[in-house]
């Protein structure tokens, strides 16, 4: 566990999210104070390059590339929207129209935005990770130095930990979901460069240097709030991989039986005897509530070849966080698949954005519109109906569609075209198989994965442009 708490010394914070409060268009304020934000205090704190005094400014590269944290913190504060004020302008020379208090001065107006005042005043961002001691202890002592977040009138103490402080427990809860309601910015890797190339355009231009001026440091993630519908469990990927060199889709079926393997070799070495939901051997659920190993390829574009980039361990709904965690450092254990005349070298997704395929953001979408990538392998035989396709999905833990379409060819571009013996397992009687495209009446949050194949990643679906020509 990594836990960073924020006192908020004055109870209340003060921040502008969009730059509009100058135009005094901002009514409400920022509010749970973005991670962004720290981030950025973190680099005021003890700075960057030559200038670090504490730390070696190695553990901001580190901390930059976490993903999204929990944020705990009130979910009902009180906003304010504070009056426009009237402040002297310091020019230096004197104006005509002076300011009444301070002769030759002239004043400004001033729209500070709204102020934020919690319940309880403090916030505390947790991530569940193993996070290195050195790498803590350099951030602590960064937290020591940070003065205040968000505006210079919203004084904080801040705190770096390895456990959920207390008072996390007396907060609700902003939850990062790709389905939520709710968009606050996180830091992603790259951002200290970025600040680092604002810093020297300022010290050589000046005032005249605004942060606006830098959009590539605005990355929003998707959270859920804590008033929000509670989502239903339908599991979750637990482990997301790149391979350092693509391979063919063709070989799918060999990728994700490699993947296999490894993961369950690795968790034998770490953990001991994997768990039935990995192997299924000895399952006591139903045989739909497997672990899916899936292979990510490039599709849905116009130039996508649907090479496989990355790699995704899925575990279903009920698993226990201990489960999930032991299956995850199997995975991230995971740094070659051989076999099959492949070879090919594997490293956990460190939060790069390319290969677009290989990222969390590509697969984990919501739409209303799927469409599959690597063909579906039917259920059973006979002919496919929408009756039939609804079971595929309520057996995978989706809503019936509303309609369907397959085809023997893929219905998109990078689709994979396989023959029966790149798919059907060797001594095993064939089954068939389609690629289908489907409609939902909600939106559906990927990965979306259908069939008899599902556990081996055939039938993962890609989300796709709305158009028409449904049949049903």
């Amino acid at each position: 566990m990594l836990a960073i708490s924020v006192e908020l010394l004055h109870g209340t914070f003060r921040a502008d999210p969009d730059g509009t409060a100058n135009t005094g268009g901002l009514t409400r304020g920022e509010w749970p104070p973005a991670p962004s934000r720290l981030l950025a205090a973190m680099i005021a704190a003890d700075g960057t390059r030559d200038r670090c005094k504490v730390t070696d400014g190695s553990e901001l590269e580190w901390f930059e590339q976490l993903p999204p944290p929990v944020i705990h913190a009130h979910s009902r504060p009180w906003s304010q929207a504070l009056h426009p004020r009237y402040v002297v302008l310091q020019t230096g020379s004197a104006a005509k129209s002076a300011h009444l208090e301070y002769i030759g001065r002239k004043g400004i107006k001033i729209r500070p935005g709204a102020r934020i005042t919690p319940r309880h005043p403090h916030v505390v961002y947790s991530w569940n990770i193993d996070a290195p001691t050195a790498r803590v202890e350099a951030l602590r002592r960064r937290a020591a130095r940070i003065g205040y977040l968000g505006a210079a009138d919203s004084p904080v103490r801040v705190r770096v930990s390895d456990h959920l402080p207390e008072s996390a427990a007396s907060e609700d809860a902003y939850v990062p979901d790709p389905g939520g309601e709710v968009s606050i910015r996180v830091p992603q890797r790259g951002d200290v460069r970025i600040f680092d190339r604002m810093y020297d355009a300022w010290v050589e231009h000046g005032a005249a240097v605004a942060r606006a001026q830098f959009p590539a440091l605005n990355h929003e993630a998707r959270y859920r709030s804590p008033e929000a519908a509670p989502r239903v469990d339908r599991g979750s990927v637990v482990a997301w991989l790149r391979l350092e060199t693509a391979v063919s889709g063709r070989r799918v079926s060999t990728v994700t039986d490699l993947f296999k393997q490894a993961v369950l070799r690795k968790h034998q070495g770490i953990h001991g005897e994997p768990p039935p939901v990995l192997h299924g051997h000895g399952f006591a659920g139903r045989g739909y509530d497997l672990a899916r190993f899936i292979a990510l390829p490039d599709a849905g574009h116009p130039r996508s070849r649907g090479r496989i980039h990355g790699l995704a361990l899925w575990l279903p709904p009920g698993c226990d966080p201990g489960l999930q965690g032991r299956a995850r450092d199997a995975a991230f254990e995971v740094r070659r698949l051989f076999g099959g005349g492949l070879d090919i070298r594997v490293a956990p997704h460190a939060g790069e954005p390319r290969p677009l395929a290989a990222t969390p953001q590509r697969w984990d979408r919501r739409s209303r519109h799927w469409v599959t990538v690597f063909p579906a392998v039917h259920e059973r035989r006979g002919s496919l109906d929408l009756e039939e396709v609804s079971r595929w999905c309520a057996h995978a833990g989706l809503p019936s569609p509303v309609a369907f379409r397959s085809a023997r060819s893929p219905l998109v571009p990078g689709g994979v075209d396989l023959a029966p013996a790149e798919l059907n397992r060797p001594g095993r009687p064939g089954l068939p198989y389609s690629h289908v495209e489907l409609w939902f009446e909600e939106p559906v949050t990927g990965p979306v994965v259908i069939g008899a194949a599902r556990q081996r990643g055939l039938g993962l679906c890609v989300e796709a442009p709305e158009m028409g020509g449904a049949n049903g």
